[in-house]
């Protein structure tokens, strides 16, 4: 017989370097497939490392790629330290990306100091109002948020596909899908010269800065952490937990938008239904590996995100398929939760009665 026995006194170094032994395995483990592929191993990890580190360029292009993922880490971080599961991040970028549009688009008039702010805020409301309802479904008829939150992501991709075939689209987009260009007092400032990398990863660091604050530091993290681990206990002690959820799901959301807000006044500058390639849903990855830790979500979305790149450019070397970076980054969220299990939990084989 084996019984699962909890672990005492695990120290906090060890816990933090789940993380890190994780991403080691993970690369480990995905050689095998590399090896079977027909790839030189070591030298396409060359070219892996090449294609993030080699250059300026490569470099930024890695914090350009995670700049998203660390907005939607940070969702996810914040919502899942509360047991509020959050799987719409998805819809909730996209409904960040059409507010920005919106307001960025000619809505308003002035200087960058007063038109960037808008954009952000707009995103981040929007965002937020998108997690809101999900929250609303859960406290007042114990709808399951997982549910309601990931089906919600559908129902607002398809309406901004509707909106950039429609209300939104560019006149001068020669027909394709697109919405207009935002105005240029409205884009996120570029933070070095012929390089994508934009003021939105200035703004995610800091996000990450304050969420780490807030979340460790003040009243308002300590009742979200006391419902997350016991919410009845929490009810019992007369927190307002149908409270704490509402104002977790605005700030989850919220950060959510972000993401997309990032995307469209920083990078690409308009609207189109491909504006992220699943950033949601890897952010709860990226949350996953930081063990849901705001300061830990930018070293796994630096992380995530070098994986991507540095795939790509493996790819292009190689002759392998990107995919592995899939791979791997899935292969160390298993290690991530296999490594937190046994440093939680021990397994301990105890004889049977005697017959």
């Amino acid at each position: 017989m084996i019984e699962i026995v909890p672990r005492e006194n695990v120290s906090r170094g060890m816990q933090a370097l789940v993380p890190v032994i994780a991403a080691v395995v993970a690369l480990l483990l995905a050689a095998i497939p590399l090896w079977a592929a027909g790839a030189p191993v070591i030298p396409s990890y060359a070219e892996m490392f090449k294609g993030v580190f080699g250059s300026m360029f490569t470099f930024t292009e890695m914090l350009t790629r995670a700049t998203p993922l660390i907005f939607t880490g940070l969702a996810a971080a914040v919502a899942f330290r509360a047991r509020l599961w959050n799987i719409g991040a998805e819809g909730q970028l996209y409904l960040g990306a059409l507010a920005a549009v919106w307001v960025g688009t000619g809505m308003f008039d002035g200087p960058p100091m007063l038109m960037i702010p808008l954009v952000v805020l707009a995103g981040a409301v929007a965002g937020g109002l998108g997690m809101l309802f999900p929250a609303v479904l859960k406290v007042r008829f114990g709808a399951d948020e997982v549910v309601t939150s990931l089906l919600l992501n559908f129902i607002v991709l398809i309406f901004v596909q509707m909106m950039l075939e429609g209300a939104f689209k560019d006149p001068m987009g020669l027909g394709w899908p697109q919405s207009a260009p935002i105005v240029d007092n409205a884009v996120l400032p570029q933070l070095l010269p012929r390089m994508r990398i934009h003021g939105g990863f200035l703004i995610a660091i800091v996000l990450a800065l304050i969420a780490w604050v807030v979340m460790s530091k003040t009243v308002w993290g300590l009742r979200l952490r006391a419902v997350g681990e016991n919410r009845a206990a929490a009810r019992h002690a007369g927190l307002g937990v149908n409270k704490v959820y509402l104002t977790v799901a605005l700030a989850s959301g919220g950060l959510a938008g972000l993401a997309g807000v990032s995307e469209v006044a920083g990078l690409k500058g308009y609207l189109t239904a491909d504006l992220s390639p699943g950033f949601g849903y890897t952010g709860i990855i990226v949350a996953m590996l930081a063990r849901l830790n705001p300061a830990g979500v930018v070293l796994a979305a630096l992380y995530v995100a070098s994986v991507f790149v540095g795939a790509d450019s493996m790819s292009r070397a190689m002759g392998v398929s990107s995919f592995l970076a899939d791979l791997t980054v899935s292969m160390s969220l298993i290690c991530v939760l296999l490594g937190s299990f046994f440093v939680s939990f021990r397994l301990q084989f105890a004889r049977g009665p005697a017959a």
